[in-house]
């Protein structure tokens, strides 16, 4: 079965249960732009262990805020009871919740156009809210007052902005002006879940725009509070030169473009990114203009390449001569240069290992880092192919600088 056609039978499994069941929020969203939902959220009155009982396969995790994920086949579904929610203490999660009606379920959400529901069976709409109007006029707004919203989950600032962003709508002035008062509590809410709403911002082809939002809101400066104007404004115009696919690290790394490598590193920390997102960062950062480099060697060019990173740079330091009205005749002739290399031999074995400079007459210790890399280059640059002119220029190398 298709994603639709299990949260149908979802539905239709609750409804001949005797229970009420609808689609709910941002698919209903998608249906009505016209859009195939990715994910198919369900609301009914039936409580959490109705809806357990109903269904064989079931995962409880938030069960007491009367949301029960649903299995079927491979599909996942999050089927959660009419509620309303009060008394949200930490800016997140709330204190009480209470099973209500579907009309009471819509007034506790976040933004009109994620308010509404569908019955798919006798396909019909209800909209408590007025979200197809805003949905026509193109309007992201909270439903009821954006402040008490917001206090709510701070997050939903950033996911106003990231719901703009996507679907090249507007934010409604008060909801603009909520989020520019309450920006300052962005910070309440863990990294992992800001760096979310980031990534959702940044790989999207109008990511410029949706940067230059998170600025005139004032949430950029609430967690990114080191960014400069001169920063910021250079950042949009490179971000608006990326490949419209162009991943989050790239785009991450564009916003720190004017940036020193370890003051963009520090920056990022409240993000909590994995370690492979910030080493891209990092590398990005640190190699600006190395491809415009007329005496990049051989050797420069196959490091450059080992860290699969290449791609990326390329990409970054061509959007970056692009946002200065500069050529990229240089980026070019090194993507040329690049393509001509045979895999292989980008980051072959070296040709004599640590123990065997040691064994070679070189000192253990840093020496032998300083030996092992010079040997390496010499390799990559293809001026010692063979064992035998590798343990040459150990010889020569010893004799000039000592063991």
């Amino acid at each position: 079965m298709s994603n639709r056609d299990s949260a149908i039978k979802i539905v239709t499994t609750l409804r001949d249960a005797g229970f009420q069941a609808l689609f709910a929020g941002g698919c209903v969203r998608d249906m009505l732009m016209g859009n195939e939902p990715k994910d198919y959220d369900i609301a009914t009155d039936a409580h959490p262990e109705a809806v357990i009982k109903l269904f064989r396969r079931t995962l409880h995790i938030g069960a007491k805020f009367g949301v029960v994920m649903v299995l079927i086949d491979s599909h996942q579904f999050e089927v959660a009871t009419f509620r309303t929610e009060t008394g949200y203490v930490d800016g997140r999660h709330p204190d009480t919740v209470e099973f209500a009606s579907a009309k009471e379920d819509a007034a506790r959400r976040d933004f009109t156009i994620n308010g509404m529901f569908y019955d798919p069976i006798e396909e019909k709409l209800y909209d408590y809210v007025d979200g197809q109007a805003d949905l026509k006029n193109r309007v992201i707004r909270t439903i009821g007052d954006p402040a008490d919203r917001f206090a709510e989950d701070y997050l939903r600032m950033l996911r106003a902005v990231r719901f703009a962003n996507r679907l090249n709508f507007t934010i409604d002035d008060s909801t603009f002006v909520a989020i520019g008062k309450l920006a300052g509590n962005i910070t309440n809410i863990s990294g992992e879940r800001i760096a979310v709403e980031m990534e959702s911002i940044l790989t999207h082809p109008s990511r410029a725009s949706g940067v230059a939002c998170l600025i005139e809101t004032n949430l950029a400066g609430a967690f990114l509070p080191k960014l400069s104007k001169e920063d910021t404004d250079l950042a949009i115009n490179v971000l608006a030169k990326l490949p419209d696919q162009s991943g989050f690290a790239l785009a991450l790394a564009t916003m720190f473009v004017n940036c020193q490598v370890q003051a963009a590193l520090e920056q990022i920390e409240i993000l909590k990114l994995s370690n492979e997102h910030i080493s891209r960062v990092e590398f990005l950062l640190a190699n600006r203009q190395r491809l415009l480099d007329e005496n990049l060697s051989l050797a420069d060019l196959k490091v450059l390449l080992a860290t699969n990173y290449f791609d990326d740079l390329c990409m970054f330091q061509t959007a970056i001569q692009q946002a200065a009205g500069k050529p990229t005749d240089a980026i070019t002739d090194v993507r040329a240069r690049a393509s001509s290399l045979d895999s292989k031999d980008i980051a072959p074995p070296p040709l004599l290992n640590g123990n065997e400079l040691m064994e070679l007459g070189c000192k253990p210790g840093p020496a032998v880092g300083r030996l092992a890399k010079a040997m390496y280059t010499a390799q990559l640059n293809l001026e010692i192919k063979t064992k035998d002119q590798a343990l040459q220029f150990v010889e020569r190398w010893l004799a000039e600088y000592g063991s």
